[in-house]
């Protein structure tokens, strides 16, 4: 009998992995981080996460085909504070796939501060290209591992115009709180 011959997929990134759940008002969506090609940006999020950031924002964009992103408003739209921004880490061979978690940001690459994004679709004109303002792309920092389900299910929420934002879903999709598993 041969001994370890099939490793689960899961185990390959066991060793320093970072596993967030993001408990919705939709379910728990969990997140397998990588901070072996994104070290700054995991370092960054899970930072929020300790200081209960996330807890109790919503994912106020959500566009089908697209993406979800939260991270920086409570219900009612009400903006964050955040930290300074970091420095962009797209160009860290992770792309943004379907179901991998990246930073948002301004036009200004480096801009990143406590948004993100999940996606909804592989979304390739994201991706790093060059290290210019047009290229730079969307850092990519890990995966959704389970609940995809919630996340498809946000990703058909109705939206519409809040204010000055667009594709706001019309109904709150609460993060209730985001917790380091």
């Amino acid at each position: 009998m041969q001994r370890n011959r099939i490793q689960p997929s899961f185990n390959q990134h066991a060793q320093g992995a970072n596993m967030v759940e993001l408990h919705t008002n939709h379910g728990v969506i969990k997140l397998e981080l990588n901070a072996e090609k994104a070290p700054k940006t995991v370092d960054n999020f899970l930072s929020y996460v300790k200081k209960g950031h996330y807890d109790n924002t919503v994912f106020h964009r959500v566009i089908n085909g697209f993406m979800i992103q939260g991270g920086g408003f409570e219900p009612g739209m009400k903006q964050k504070q955040t930290d300074a921004p970091i420095d962009n880490e797209a160009n860290n061979g992770l792309k943004n796939e379907v179901g991998t978690i990246a930073m948002a940001r301004t036009n200004d690459p480096h801009s990143a501060s406590a948004q993100f994004f999940i996606n909804v679709n592989d979304n390739d004109f994201l991706n790093h290209s060059a290290p210019t303002p047009q290229g730079w792309g969307y850092t990519v920092f890990g995966k959704v591992v389970e609940g995809m389900d919630v996340v498809d299910t946000i990703k058909a929420v109705r939206t519409g115009a809040r204010g000055f934002h667009q594709d706001v879903p019309l109904e709150d999709v609460v993060i209730e709180k985001a917790v380091i598993v």
